[in-house]
C-alpha cells in the first residue's frame, strides 16, 4: 500500500470524533502506552486455520522397479512431484550399480510430494498396493532381489499406524489369495538416484522395458484411477 503523508489541516478536515481518536493515539504513544488492538486487527479463526495447513507431505513407496512407480504417481492430480532414489540400506554412498547387487540393502523407491488437501494419504497407499504386487517376497516380475521389495518407509508414527490399518484391512478382504508382504521401515536418509533415472518413462517410452513392463502399469493406473489422473 501506497502511504501519502497527512496535509498539515488534516485535523481540521476530518470529524471531531476522529479527530479525538487521533489525539488520544499520540498521547498513549508517548507516553509509552501501546494502544490496544480492535477486533478487525486480529486474523480471524478461519485465516489462522487456512494459513496452518501443510500444503506438501511425502510418501516414500518402494514397490519394484522405481521406473514403474515413478511413471504411476505422476500421472496423480494432487501429486507435486515424484523422485526416484535409494533408501533402506547400508551404504553411505549408493548408485545404481551398487544397489542391482543386492548387497547394500538399498531398496529401489520413489519420493511422492502430494498435496494433503487434495490426496489423502490412504489414497496414496491404494494407488500403491493396486499398481504392484504386494505378496510377492523380493519379487516384481522379471525384476528379483531384496533391491525391488515391497515396503513402506513411515514418516512419522501416523504415517506407520495407517498403512498397519491399511495391510490389515487388504489382508481381511480376501482381495489376495495370499497374505501381503510389504514390509514397514521406518524412512532414514533417501538418496536421489542418477538424473537419467528421474522421469524414466517419460523421457524413453519406446525403451524396451518401458514398453514390456512400466506401459501395462500406467495402463492400469488409467483404468483403476480415471477420476484421479491430472487433466
Amino acid at each position: 500500500m501506497n502511504h501519502r503523508p497527512l496535509p498539515s489541516n488534516a485535523l481540521f478536515s476530518v470529524p471531531a470524533a476522529a479527530a479525538t481518536g487521533l489525539l488520544l493515539f499520540a498521547l498513549t504513544v508517548s507516553q509509552g502506552v501501546t494502544p490496544p488492538k480492535s477486533v478487525a486487527d486480529e486474523p480471524s479463526a478461519d485465516k489462522a486455520s487456512e494459513s496452518d495447513k501443510p500444503t506438501e507431505a511425502v510418501a516414500t513407496l518402494a514397490g519394484g522397479c522405481f521406473w514403474c512407480t515413478e511413471a504411476v504417481f505422476e500421472r496423480i492430480d494432487g501429486v507435486n512431484d515424484v523422485v526416484s532414489g535409494y533408501i533402506g540400506g547400508t551404504d553411505p554412498n549408493p548408485n545404481y550399480k551398487k544397489v542391482c547387487t543386492g548387497q547394500t540393502g538399498h531398496a529401489e523407491a520413489v519420493e511422492v510430494y502430494y498435496d494433503p488437501n487434495k490426496r489423502s494419504y490412504e489414497e496414496i497407499l491404494k494407488i500403491f498396493f493396486k499398481t504392484h504386487d504386494p505378496t510377492s517376497l523380493n519379487k516384481q516380475g522379471y525384476d528379483e532381489g531384496t533391491q525391488y521389495r515391497s515396503a513402506i518407509f513411515y514418516h512419522d508414527e501416523a504415517e506407520k499406524k495407517a498403512a498397519e490399518k491399511f495391510i490389515e484391512k487388504l489382508n481381511k478382504s480376501g482381495e489376495y489369495n495370499r497374505p501381503i508382504v510389504t514390509t514397514l521401515e521406518k524412512a532414514e536418509k533417501f538418496f536421489p538416484a542418477e538424473e537419467y533415472h528421474q522421469d524414466y518413462y517419460r523421457r524413453n517410452p519406446t525403451a524396451g522395458y518401458c514398453k514390456a513392463v512400466v506401459r501395462n502399469k500406467v495402463r492400469k493406473t488409467n483404468r483403476e484411477f480415471g477420476d484421479m489422473l491430472k487433466k
